[in-house]
């Protein structure tokens, strides 16, 4: 939507300086964005009588304005005047007439921006200062967008009022994101109050950063500009941890930020210290953190021989990453060669394989690609022997910005369809920035990250977090020493508990969803033996204890059998959620005590329906969904969709709705639903789900199942189960008390409008319909490729 004072403004500057040598018109059409503050640019260093005009408002521009100064009442270059007036609309803020004089409203507005940018009162004196004039030509928001975090924009502004004054220091955004500028002007504070020079103050992470944060190690009780530097970096990384806590800024110490960091260093694998020491200021401040801490994992492009894998092990090496291929024509032999893994294998060391042909550049991504080297991949892998279940890495191995991510989705969509269409025997991860692999691991569900932390220039390492589903984090390249035979390296960081390679291959193929469904059997066979009751019933009540059988849920569907609880345990059975698993077809890690609780509570309950909800929901999607409803309402983020957008079941973010929770929903639904139809049993339908094909159509089967296969029903279906009126006291006020804990005061479902509550729903929609779309999609652009190639 066109506005007009934007209109007026892009009139004025192409009319008056269209005949201007180096002036590039810009389009009149009430729009703003960079081009016109490019103009505007150009614009203002004609009137500073610079002949050399530009896009960018650099050193020159600068100069010449503060040979100037500052912009004030009685500027007598009123065409200066009205640059600044277009610039403020162009901001979203008024500025009075486009006249040339430097009215009240116009001063009015300049102090406004200045309160947003953070700037202190003596500031607010209506005039123009050369940096402001530079901030004021710029694109970014001095404003809270809709997304941000509110600790953010504080930070922002906190920078902005404290280093305004210091010559390297410029204006940086107020919008509540953090970017790679912020980084920048963050380390720029830093290496001030370490008393590096303001000439030498740059941004980047050298020997001046590192020692001045070595001599502020910070903890619990200490106050001060420090540690405010320290709670500006730890909001800045965001939900960077297990719990998807969010640091608070400020200049105190206190225990809940030392709660904070523990969970960060924790979720960082550096050590748990609770204090802002050097391995934590430099795990929040850059993608690689301390380069030089100790690492179990590596990973290179030359072959590990039996001296090399030794040498390796010897110095506290556990995994090496190596490459499954090569594309033709490479002469750098770096592909794993006859002989190799055993060396590895016998040498104590896991293998991490990595899959790399190109990858260089935008040109390689598209989805075709993808499929193709997922299929040669799966052919390498499989002639290696690598087992079931294997995580191989796919890289994006250059600066891939977020314009390209399309592509690079692209590509990676390629790759899943090609290991699904050859059994789902391996599982794809992502190698790329902290950005790609979030990008990439949020769009098309890639359960591991491979991150290129080393590559720190990198703009997608620049103002991102680490991702939430990273498994390795590349920090340094060197020459691994090694007598006569020393060969390069990148050290590599592994978070426990996540992907750790392979210790063997040529295993019988056994994946841990084989073990699972081994367990079932067993608990199934204890249940028949039980001689009394459903055999099916109580293998779920076994599955779900202990977590899902206590008295609350109880009291929602009814009693246990603990005397069968105890015939099982006596039998050598233990709780199921020790028998977790990969999923085979979207690499999730499920927790079959919550599938046994969703299947239990359909199998109680029933399919209550389209646009009806009864208890079975509370104990399947629908209690996930209410979760998550509390998590966006304690959210800063406005709006509903774009926090489901960013946050509803992707792997890369912490949240209390993650694809995994999905996945054990429906499973348990579907399961819930054959076994009540008879002439069946858990073990047969749980082997249909996860061995045959039930896995590669659950979503569109919980579509159609459970709401008729119309996408406008998931919406009143939720609604139904969040705000309906439901016929049954106890499920009513479970609900209530529910939301009343995870909802602030006045966020409540019901006390928020249909349009914003409308937007949830759609978002839950939304993610279920991409999950159903993403195969099919897919394989429609690769024909069409395939299609235009020929």
């Amino acid at each position: 939507m066109a506005d007009e004072m934007v209109l007026q403004a892009q009139k004025w500057v192409n009319s008056t300086y269209e005949n201007v040598s180096g002036y590039n018109p810009v389009a009149e059409d009430g729009k703003t964005g960079w081009n016109t503050m490019y103009s505007l640019t150009r614009a203002l260093q004609y009137e500073l009588g610079i002949t050399a005009l530009s896009n960018a408002f650099g050193p020159t521009t600068l100069s010449r304005l503060q040979a100037k100064g500052a912009i004030k009442i009685g500027e007598s270059n009123k065409n200066i005047v009205k640059i600044i007036q277009c610039g403020m609309y162009c901001k979203g803020y008024s500025a009075g007439a486009i006249d040339g004089e430097m009215s009240e409203a116009t001063r009015a507005g300049i102090n406004t921006m200045m309160r947003d940018v953070g700037l202190s009162a003596t500031y607010l004196d209506g005039t123009v200062r050369p940096k402001v004039f530079k901030a004021l030509l710029t694109m970014d928001a001095y404003v809270f967008l809709s997304g941000g975090l509110e600790q953010i924009r504080l930070m922002q502004q906190w920078l902005n009022g404290r280093y305004l004054d210091k010559s390297t220091f410029y204006i940086g955004p107020c919008d509540g994101f953090f970017s790679r500028g912020v980084q920048q002007a963050l380390m720029k504070a830093i290496q001030y109050e370490s008393g590096i020079p303001e000439d030498q103050a740059n941004g980047v992470f050298g020997a001046g950063t590192v020692a001045g944060l070595k001599a502020h190690t910070l903890s619990e009780g200490d106050s001060g500009t420090w540690v405010q530097l320290f709670t500006g970096a730890c909001v800045a990384n965001g939900p960077s941890n297990a719990s998807g806590d969010i640091a608070t800024f400020g200049n105190q110490f206190d225990a809940d930020l030392t709660d904070w960091v523990e969970k960060f260093q924790k979720f960082s694998a550096i050590g748990v210290t609770g204090k802002a020491d050097f391995d934590t200021w430099a795990q929040l401040l850059v993608s690689y953190g301390n380069p030089d801490r100790k690492v179990i994992a590596c990973d290179t492009r030359f072959t590990i021989t039996p001296q090399r894998a030794e040498a390796l092990f010897r110095e506290g090496y556990r995994a090496v990453g190596r490459y499954l291929d090569e594309p033709p024509g490479s002469t750098l032999n770096k592909e794993i060669q006859p002989g190799e893994l055993d060396a590895i294998f016998s040498a104590g060391l896991n293998v991490i394989p990595i899959w790399q042909y190109d990858a260089s550049s935008l040109a390689d991504f598209k989805y075709s690609n993808g499929y193709l080297h997922g299929s040669l991949a799966h052919g390498r892998a499989t002639g290696y022997g690598f087992n079931r279940g294997t995580v191989i890495y796919f890289a994006v191995d250059y600066d891939a910005t977020s314009a390209d991510m399309d592509l690079v989705i692209d590509y990676f969509a390629g790759v899943n369809d090609a290991f699904k269409s050859n059994g789902s025997k391996y599982v794809a991860g992502v190698y790329g920035s902290r950005n790609v692999c979030a990008s990439v691991s949020g769009a098309t569900y890639v359960p591991y990250a491979y991150v290129s932390g080393m590559s720190y220039g990198f703009s997608g390492n620049l103002g991102f977090p680490l991702p939430q589903n990273w498994a390795f984090n590349q920090i340094k390249e060197f020459s691994f020493p090694n007598g006569s035979d020393s060969f390069g390296l990148d050290a590599v960081a592994h978070r426990p508990g996540a992907d750790f390679g392979q210790e063997s291959v040529n295993e019988s193929n056994s994946s841990s969803v084989d073990d699972f469904i081994a367990y079932v059997q067993r608990v199934y066979d204890a249940a028949v033996s039980y001689g009394k009751g459903d055999p099916n019933e109580l293998s779920l009540q076994f599955m779900r204890w202990e977590k899902y059988t206590d008295t609350r849920w109880r009291a929602l569907f009814g009693e246990v059998d603990d005397a069968f609880i105890s015939y099982a345990s006596d039998r050598g059975l233990d709780q199921a959620r020790k028998h977790a698993y990969t999923d085979p077809s979207m690499g999730a890690l499920i927790n079959p005590d919550h599938l046994a609780a969703s299947a239990s509570g359909y199998f109680l309950k029933g399919n209550a329906g389209v646009g009806k909800a009864n208890r079975a929901e509370l104990a399947s999607w629908g209690g996930d969904l209410l979760t998550f409803y509390g998590e966006w309402s304690r959210s800063d983020n406005a709006s509903p969709l774009d926090f489901c957008r960013k946050t509803l079941c992707r792997p890369d973010v912490a949240s209390t709705f993650a694809l995994g929770d999905l996945i054990e929903d429906i499973d348990g639904f579907l399961v819930a639903q054959r076994l009540k139809n008879g002439n069946t049993n858990i073990v047969q339908e749980l082997r249909r789900v996860l061995i045959g094909t039930g896995h590669l159509t659950r979503f569109s089967e919980f579509k159609i199942y459970r709401f008729g296969g119309v996408t406008s029903n998931i919406q009143e279906t939720a609604k139904a189960f969040l705000e309906g009126q439901i016929d049954d006291t106890l499920l009513s006020s479970t609900r209530a008390l529910l939301i009343h804990r995870n909802c602030p005061v006045g966020k409540e479902p019901w006390n928020e409008s249909d349009s914003v509550m409308t937007e949830f729903y759609t978002g839950f929609a939304e993610t279920l319909q991409k999950l159903i779309d993403q195969q099919v999609a897919r394989r429609a652009r690769f024909l069409a490729e395939q299609k235009a190639e020929r």
